[in-house]
């Protein structure tokens, strides 16, 4: 909301500002409203009088809040709604579709924004389309929520799961975090049924049992944890070595090829597997330092292959 003299405009950005910024003081208040301290508590007033409930803490942590169990309208900038739309979009959902939970959310935003910017809104909703992710999968959003809710709880979770193989199973877990990756939802999690860690498609669940067991989540990197284990117990397994510093290869490796250690100064190894050995060979050849395949007899084949395709490629006719 851009500043305005008037005392609405001002009482207005003064409920957004006890929004954004719980616990903001009288004086921080007044610098952001342009006036003085005396006149921030004014408005804080008026919006007391309003009806809306406004918490104060004295002290030198002490500041404004709003009351909890508040019910205030939606306040965006253009630049806000239109990022949330945009990034919608980027994550590929069907936002067009008002009956789909991503639609109808962003139709309740539309309804109370202002018109001008939810004629916006609306405006990138029918003009823009964006690719869609054939490898994409929704999970439930019930599904997920639960799962959500067990991670931050850190409760013991009895899952129904479908295998790759289609084969349906219970399994006792304990939760550790939900991640997004490359638009898959996976739970990392400890697998009490298999007694290993696992990571396991949230869009294969089809029930979610939270239990009164509690835990304690080791200190990991979730995304981190992911990455490593979709690199390894594939088809194919692979060594490499690569002719340059751990550091410099590190930046860019993708953690799904495997486990990347340094040899010496100048070298380091990845040893990973995969059930594709021509797309780890495209994977390698994507990394702009030489490498030589020490184990692996599936992807160093396909590495000659797409070695030999490219000096053919490079041959003038």
């Amino acid at each position: 909301m851009g500043h305005d003299e008037s005392p609405t405009a001002r009482a207005l950005l003064t409920l957004e500002l006890l929004q954004s910024s719980p616990g903001i003081t009288a004086e921080r208040l007044g610098e952001r409203l342009r006036v003085t301290e005396r006149a921030a508590r004014r408005y804080v007033a008026i919006l007391r009088e309003a009806g809306i409930p406004v918490e104060s803490e004295r002290g030198p942590y002490g500041g404004y809040r709003l009351g909890r169990g508040m019910r205030t309208p939606l306040i965006f900038t253009t630049a806000e709604a239109l990022g949330l739309v945009m990034a919608l979009l980027d994550g590929h959902h069907d936002i067009a579709d008002a009956t789909g939970p991503v639609g109808s959310a962003v139709g309740k935003i539309g309804r109370v924004l202002p018109e001008s910017l939810s004629q916006t809104v609306a405006a990138v909703r029918r003009t823009i389309s964006a690719v869609p992710d054939q490898s994409a999968v929704s999970p439930d959003p019930d599904i997920t929520t639960s799962l959500v809710q067990a991670c931050d709880s850190r409760r013991r979770t009895t899952i129904a799961y479908t295998t790759e193989n289609g084969n349906e199973r219970k399994m006792v877990v304990d939760p550790w975090a939900v991640v997004v990756r490359h638009a898959r939802w996976y739970l990392l999690c400890w697998s009490h049924t298999a007694d290993a860690r696992r990571v396991l498609r949230v869009d294969r669940m089809g029930a979610v049992d939270i239990e009164e067991t509690s835990f304690v989540r080791p200190e990991i990197d979730p995304v981190t944890e992911v990455e490593e284990h979709l690199g390894e117990g594939w088809a194919y397994s692979v060594e490499v070595v690569f002719d340059a510093p751990f550091a410099q290869v590190d930046r860019y490796l993708p953690r799904v090829l495997g486990r990347l250690e340094p040899v010496d100064d100048g070298h380091c190894r990845l040893v990973g597997s995969t059930n594709s050995p021509e797309w780890y060979a495209q994977e390698l050849a994507r990394r702009a330092v030489p490498f030589r395949v020490v184990e692996g007899d599936e992807v160093r084949r396909c590495v000659a292959v797409l070695g030999q395709r490219l000096l053919d490629a490079a041959q003038r006719r």
